[in-house]
């Protein structure tokens, strides 16, 4: 069940970006699920992954190998995903798969093993069929394009729940030159990333240097990846990759790289909300706004705080203006000196807090509305700040725990 079924965008050609999938059978029959994806050797690239201390064994890898290119002053040109399996919680043997996949791409592409970084997705703590990840590499590597065709196999090659294949363009002008950002990810469950979400990568054009795409990645990430939550599970294999081609514009001076920013935030955004409209079981997309805090942290934590009550969610499925919940989850925020009576909630644009109760005015009917739509906006303002943070989250259905109850069925 997914809310709102957006088509996966048309996303233009990259010059010097290849992409190409096939189905290796790693999990189950007749599903793409080994995508690999070519850059050009002018790329920069970057990466943030997750922080689970269990982090996955092509995490450990593609750090390693990232690390490695930069110190000798040049790019991966290859990412080589699978789904299926995570390759996580597998110890030393996990590792040795990983590096093996990347050894055997390197040789079949005539490039250094450090040039490849791998990412895995799927069960956990079960060994990596290699056998059938590697005889998936030469149809995947015969599939080869860049065009919108190319890039929608290589979306639905690395899904697990997922019911679509989720994808974001966004073109710019930089000095009278194009520049175009497109973007790739999966997630559906399993989510409340900290730092990215399940998987993502995001290809650019543009030429920037390797300290600014850092900082780049790492700001855009912030107000999108870092901002959803499904389930407050945070995975074993999260990364979001980042690469700009260097086949285009440079990206230097202030007003170049703000107008590069707000690009990339968009595609950046439009994909995190993706993975939440197509949240596992879910049927609302809620978008939790707090203003007036003393600190950006602080407006996330009561965000966060609501957004991962199950009573709350629960509700929200049952389309059910029980405020109540709400309220009590505010209360429980991780916030000093709260004063209550300064906290306003609003349901859309029906008042349900104020002066610490119900507001006046404030009746059932008007509540349910809201709550019966399948986009519902929940405002919080604290009244001690000027700092503000918008997550966004789903509802917590019966397929939610169904999908996961029959996970490995």
């Amino acid at each position: 069940m997914a809310v709102g079924n957006t088509p996966f965008p048309a996303l233009p050609p990259l010059e010097g970006v290849r992409l190409g999938s096939a189905m290796a059978g790693i999990k189950k029959p007749n599903r793409r699920d080994v995508v690999v994806i070519e850059l050009p050797a002018t790329a920069t690239v970057s990466g943030v992954f997750t922080r689970n201390a269990f982090c996955a064994a092509p995490v450990l890898v593609a750090k390693q190998h990232l690390e490695q290119c930069r110190a000798e002053q040049r790019s991966p040109r290859f990412w080589l995903v699978n789904t299926g399996n995570a390759n996580a919680g597998t110890g030393d043997a996990g590792l040795r798969d990983a590096r093996a996949s990347c050894a055997e791409l390197a040789q079949r592409a005539g490039v250094a093993v450090e040039d490849v970084l791998p990412f895995s997705t799927g069960v956990i703590g079960e060994p990596l069929p290699m056998e059938r990840l590697l005889a998936g590499l030469s149809p995947a590597l015969e599939s080869m394009a860049s065009d919108s065709a190319a890039w929608e196999n290589a979306g639905q090659g690395i899904l697990t729940t997922d019911t679509r294949a989720k994808g974001a363009t966004v073109s710019l002008d930089v000095d009278g030159q194009q520049v175009t950002i497109n973007g790739i990810t999966k997630g559906s469950g399993m989510i409340k990333p900290n730092m990215a979400t399940m998987l993502g990568f995001v290809v650019t054009d543009a030429t920037i240097e390797a300290s600014l795409l850092d900082r780049l990645l790492r700001e855009t990430v912030d107000r999108s990846f870092n901002c959803i939550t499904v389930d407050s599970d945070t995975s074993t294999n999260d990364a979001c990759m980042l690469a700009a081609t260097g086949t285009g514009p440079r990206i230097v001076d202030d007003a170049q790289i703000t107008a590069f920013r707000e690009a990339l935030q968009q595609v950046m955004t439009e994909l995190a909300q993706a993975i939440i409209r197509d949240g596992e079981g879910a049927t609302k997309f809620i978008t939790l706004q707090v203003d007036d805090a003393r600190s950006r942290q602080e407006a996330l934590d009561v965000a966060f705080t609501v957004a991962h009550s199950p009573l709350v969610k629960t509700a929200l499925y049952a389309s059910d203006a029980n405020w109540g919940r709400i309220l009590a989850a505010v209360g429980r925020a991780p916030v000093d000196d709260f004063d209550v009576n300064r906290v306003v909630i609003e349901l859309g644009d029906v008042r349900l807090v104020e002066h610490g109760g119900r507001a006046d005015g404030y009746t059932e009917a008007a509540g349910s509305a809201v709550m019966a739509a399948s986009d519902i906006t929940i405002r919080i303002s604290l009244g001690r700040g000027d700092e503000s943070a918008t997550v966004w989250t789903s509802d917590l259905s019966h397929d939610y725990v169904s999908i996961n109850a029959d996970y490995r069925s």
